[in-house]
């Protein structure tokens, strides 16, 4: 999906006709940084992002005031500073975030049972069934709107659309702070002037190759044969944007959609150059990804990395278990064992990363467990329990593993990664707010 910093914009209420858009996106405005001061109102006029502090640090979302100055998530720390030198830099604190999400969440299934979260800040609504109760759409999204300030004081924009690329879109016009209705007659007047990178699924390389073909906007896309596209980009992303760019998206709002993975990743502050340290942030990305599997009741099958040297190439590497886990433990030996299975000579690493995917209920495999095991499941992990009990007692940290004692977190950038990703990719952090 293109990042709604390519989108224009016009912030504030954009009301129409919303029969039939039965579509809601509700998407947080800058919401790392909007947690942050809730806490810290004496920086809310000031440019701020949360993101690394040290060495290739990254912004992972930026304040309103920030953005005036060039300041964008995913921009590196060091350039930001170089915008902005008066920039405030926030350590980022997963914990507030999920908290934060899980509190919005409830809002939005006190309106209607069919919520699909994209990510902890964004999710799609279905509102069909709700009109009887709460009235039009837009009556819903500004419902939605006034309790998520006066519970949580943050702010949110909302899309509301009949199908949900488009509320996507509209809500990415309105931030921060924004209602717009795009309604069932003017999506093509809506869609066809915009850049066609704001459609879902033009990324860099696509649109690049769609500009080679002289197609810069959304309209361009809609009259160019079909044909021509498919020999471009191929016949399913030919015909999956072709769609988009006429109006046309038969996907529904699913609220039983999970997680296809859970995953974290490091860009180190300076180059990893030993198995060693390699394993060390391992160790690190296997007890965060467990943790987070344990938090959100999951367990997982697949487990992968991923490696990125020094010039920026990049490979994965994924294993499928005999058992599903939760336990860091397992996780860990398995992340060694598939970065072993690399036989690197001498490299330089500058990113690792670990990921959980393939991904069921808890409870779904203990009684899996039971039928294969009888009254006594094999043993899981009962050090991961208490370290879960105790950071939720006394916070964080508490205790963790002795190779990681007496490192600072900020030995490598981006501390937390907004990656739960329903597209199987990782997500990038602040894409839309």
């Amino acid at each position: 999906m293109g990042r709604s910093a390519d989108l224009p914009r016009s912030s504030g209420e954009v009301d129409g006709d919303d029969t039939g858009c039965h579509v809601l996106h509700v998407d947080m405005d800058a919401f790392f940084v909007s947690v942050e001061i809730r806490t810290r109102p004496e920086l809310r006029d000031l440019p701020v992002v949360v993101g690394g502090t040290e060495g290739r640090g990254v912004v992972m979302a930026a304040s309103y005031p920030a953005r005036v100055f060039g300041v964008r998530s995913a921009m590196s720390m060091g350039q930001a500073l170089r915008l902005c030198p008066q920039l405030v830099v926030l350590t980022p604190n997963r914990s507030s975030y999920t908290e934060a999400s899980s509190a919005i969440m409830r809002i939005f299934a006190d309106v209607t049972p069919l919520v699909e979260p994209l990510s902890l800040d964004e999710a799609f609504l279905d509102v069909s069934g709700a009109v009887g109760l709460f009235g039009r759409p837009a009556d819903i999204a500004r419902l939605i709107r006034r309790r998520v300030f006066a519970e949580h004081q943050l702010t949110c924009s909302v899309g509301i659309a009949p199908i949900k690329s488009v509320a996507k879109l509209a809500s990415g016009s309105c931030k921060p702070d924004g209602l717009r209705v795009v309604s069932k007659d003017g999506v093509l007047d809506f869609l066809h002037p915009l850049p066609v990178n704001a459609l879902w699924g033009v990324g860099q390389r696509t649109a690049e190759v769609l500009r080679r073909l002289g197609i810069r906007s959304v309209g361009d896309l809609a009259v160019t044969p079909l044909d021509t596209l498919r020999r471009a980009v191929g016949a399913a992303s030919a015909d999956h944007l072709h769609a988009l760019a006429n109006g046309h998206d038969e996907r529904a709002v699913n609220p039983a959609q999970v997680e296809k993975s859970i995953s974290t990743d490091r860009t180190l502050a300076a180059d990893l150059l030993t198995e060693a340290e390699v394993c060390r942030e391992l160790l690190r990305g296997s007890g965060e990804v467990a943790e987070r599997l344990r938090q959100a009741g999951w367990v997982a099958r697949t487990v992968g990395i991923k490696i990125r040297f020094a010039d920026f190439t990049t490979v994965t590497r994924v294993h499928t278990l005999a058992e599903p886990t939760d336990a860091a433990s397992v996780v860990y030996s398995e992340t060694v064992k598939l970065y072993r299975s690399l036989k690197l000579d001498r490299p330089r690493i500058r990113l690792v990363g670990v990921k959980a995917e393939n991904l069921r209920p808890a409870g779904e495999a203990t009684q899996l467990a039971l039928d294969l095991f009888g009254d006594e499941p094999p043993a899981g992990a009962p050090t991961d329990r208490v370290i879960d009990a105790l950071a939720a007692r006394f916070g964080k940290p508490v205790v963790g593993p002795a190779s990681l004692l007496g490192r600072s977190e900020h030995g490598s950038v981006g501390g937390f990664n907004r990656s739960i990703d329903r597209s199987g990719r990782l997500a990038a952090p602040g894409g839309n707010e």
